[in-house]
């Protein structure tokens, strides 16, 4: 499962969701690759990471959005 590849450890940058064993955030994976980063680069980049880390990435922050609630005003 992907997910098994992202932590959440609130001693490890405040809690935020990051890459298991590193400190590298999911987040930060996302924002790269909106940015036009591509995998290749990623890897580069951050040796830690493997492919299947950037797409557990991407589907905890599918995941996440798919969870999300949106709450719209009422008119009155």
């Amino acid at each position: 499962m992907l997910h098994t590849r992202i932590e959440i450890d609130p001693e490890v940058l405040l809690g935020k969701p990051v890459v298991r064993g590193t400190r590298i955030p999911v987040e930060l994976v996302v924002r790269k690759l909106s940015e036009g980063a591509t995998e290749a680069e990623l890897l580069e980049g951050y040796p830690k990471l493997t492919v299947e880390d950037i797409r557990a990435c991407l589907a905890y922050a599918a995941d996440s959005i798919a969870l999300e609630r949106i709450l719209h005003p009422t008119a009155g």
